[in-house]
């Protein structure tokens, strides 16, 4: 149907019932189907403290790339402030040393952003809302406002934790440009030249994420990097981080001109009504999340309430955003995203309670999109 690739985004989660060691398992067992279904790439997200078995995400794509053979492997994303940039480019490159040439290392400032919503200091004045429209049948909802996660304990105590004591997240641009100069074999601490081993001339793809126009997207586009826009994290402000990152693209040794991925969330089921049962707790999820207390285990449909109206309203951009029905439809939705956004490619990201459905999902999708190596399910 579409002449552009597809990729998998998964955040193996954990489901209420189950445990971490299942949602691992699963993981794996989904990135080898993916592999078989055609699709391009298999991304593994970074959460802490939350009911998501990829905490440790490095560890984990050694582990999937090992139970794969051809599928791109990589990282949605480090997040930059929880990790040394040697200490990144060590571990990917020891993966790469088994696993050569499959991994894409993505890069988030997430933590950073963490910590400048956590921080007790002055807040730079907030622009007013864009309104709720729609581009070209492309729904761009009112922006999430991050001020109720401002008296968040957890969220507070998970950046504490995560950061060594006394110790400061580091400046993203500088992070970045060290992982780039260690990969390169260019690096240098206190004018002392450092080589990083496992690491160095590593054949990795790095790669920048980020949901607005702010630093991600200028980063990527200044060192002519591939961009990863979060349409399935923060709709609102997607089309503007697209256009910063074309706008601030410099070409590269790597990449001639911009390469722009959007994500999105996909159920997909063999008709409208069950896709919508099967998506019916995401937006229980998605709450867990947004009030700062991290995402709990996925919601089994059969034995949770609907939403009261409150809840509602903190998720209702997402839920709205969200791409539910049958494959045909799932795939209308997905080609009007990368119309709008200029998308080069499409990462979805799919999170059922019913993992069966999850993988079926997967496996309509792919056959709907026309993945050459897509079998009938």
């Amino acid at each position: 149907m579409s002449p552009i690739p597809l990729s998998v985004l998964d955040l193996s989660p954990v489901t209420a019932g189950s445990d971490a060691a299942t949602a691992l398992r699963r993981s794996v067992e989904l990135a080898q189907r993916s592999e078989a279904l055609g699709y391009r790439r298999f991304w593994l997200a970074e959460h802490h403290f939350a009911a998501v078995a990829s905490s440790s995400t490095v560890t984990l794509i050694g582990l999937v790339a090992a139970a794969t053979s051809s599928i791109r492997v990589g990282s949605a994303a480090v997040q930059l402030g929880h990790h040394t940039p040697v200490s990144v480019v060590e571990a990917f490159g020891t993966i790469d040393a088994l696993y050569q040439g499959r991994l894409d290392l993505g890069l988030g400032r997430s933590a950073q952003k963490r910590k400048e919503v956590t921080s007790s200091g002055p807040k730079p004045p907030r622009p007013d809302p864009t309104p709720e429209h729609e581009v070209d049948g492309l729904l761009i909802p009112k922006p999430f406002s991050l001020e109720g996660l401002l008296g968040s304990p957890k969220l507070a105590a998970s950046s504490t934790a995560l950061q060594i004591e006394g110790a400061q997240p580091p400046d993203f641009t500088e992070a970045v440009d060290d992982i780039l100069a260690l990969l390169d074999g260019t690096y240098s601490a206190d004018g002392v030249p450092l080589s990083a081993v496992p690491g160095e001339h590593a054949d990795v793809e790095v790669w920048i994420f980020g949901s607005s126009k702010g630093q991600s997207a200028q980063v990527a586009g200044a060192r002519g990097l591939p961009f990863v826009a979060n349409y399935h994290v923060s709709p609102a402000t997607t089309l503007e981080a697209v256009e910063a990152y074309r706008d601030a693209f410099v070409p590269s040794r790597d990449l001639s001109e911009p390469y722009v991925v959007v994500s999105a969330d996909v159920v997909a089921a063999d008709d409208d009504a069950t896709a919508q049962e099967l998506a019916s707790t995401f937006g229980h999820w998605v709450c867990g999340i947004r009030s700062g207390e991290g995402a709990p285990p996925y919601p089994d449909p059969a034995s949770t309430p609907a939403l009261t109206d409150a809840e509602r309203a903190v998720v209702d951009d997402r839920i709205r955003t969200q791409f539910v029905g049958a494959p045909s439809s799932v795939a209308d939705r997905l080609e009007t995203l990368a119309r709008v956004t200029g998308a080069d490619e499409l990462v979805i990201t799919s999170v059922t309670h019913d993992f069966e459905a999850r993988m079926r999902s997967h496996e309509l999708l792919a056959r709907e999109w026309g993945l050459v190596a897509a079998q009938p399910v």
